[in-house]
């Protein structure tokens, strides 16, 4: 990938064209042609351009086992000029 070339990117679950304007080591700066804003300039990372990780980099949460999740804790209610009886 040089400064220059033509690359093809997913943006909004389309696939846009967009030409390489700045490369650094992990980021990569493209400057597309929209509808309502022509040269618009996207940054991508590297890693998804070159198809090395999956689009979603986000982590799921792990599932805890339902007999593992804490139990709610049900106090008494306190209502305004009233004290419990103990």
């Amino acid at each position: 990938m040089n400064v220059g070339d033509r690359v093809k990117f997913q943006f909004g679950g389309k696939e846009k064209e967009g030409v390489v304007v700045r490369i650094f080591p992990k980021k990569v700066y493209l400057k597309v042609d929209f509808p309502r804003h022509p040269g618009r300039m996207v940054v991508r990372p590297i890693a998804i351009l070159e198809g090395k990780s999956a689009a979603s980099a986000k982590k799921k949460k792990k599932e805890k086992p339902a007999e593992e999740k804490k139990k709610k804790i049900q106090r008494p209610e306190k209502k305004k000029g009233e004290e419990l009886e103990e």
